[in-house]
């Protein structure tokens, strides 16, 4: 089992940044491909960006590509979603998930994903 527990969120202005995190705990952090999700209210779960168990190959939704920059360390067992010049369409509960599989590019089926954290809300005000 791994648990997953994500923190950052908050309320922020448009242009402004923020920092999210993904605490894991549990089995061994590294053999996963880690994920950030977003979901806003009526609408569906949304990709927004992975990252390879080594940090080494890295995935952004065209959304926010060139805005955001995931991250992680085997070390701390966290993930990251730097994202910066933030936009009112950013606003959403972001999630964290962790998959022994990398899934890029193909619909959002909750049920693929190993483990999902409790969400975070991130509100930007325009």
């Amino acid at each position: 089992q791994v648990q997953l527990v994500e923190s950052g969120g908050g309320l922020v202005q448009a242009g402004d940044s923020l920092r999210l995190s993904c605490a894991a705990s549990g089995r061994t952090f590294s053999v996963y491909v880690m994920y950030w999700f977003r979901q806003s209210p009526g609408k569906e779960r949304d990709f927004v960006a992975a990252i390879s168990w080594s940090g080494r190959d890295k995935y952004y939704a065209n959304s926010v590509k060139g805005r955001f920059a995931i991250s992680r360390d085997n070390v701390k067992n966290t993930a990251y979603l730097q994202m910066n010049s933030l936009r009112p369409e950013d606003t959403a509960v972001y999630y964290c998930a962790a998959s022994e599989r990398l899934r890029v590019g193909v619909p959002v089926r909750v049920y693929e994903y190993d483990y999902w954290g409790q969400g975070t809300q991130v509100t930007v005000s325009s």
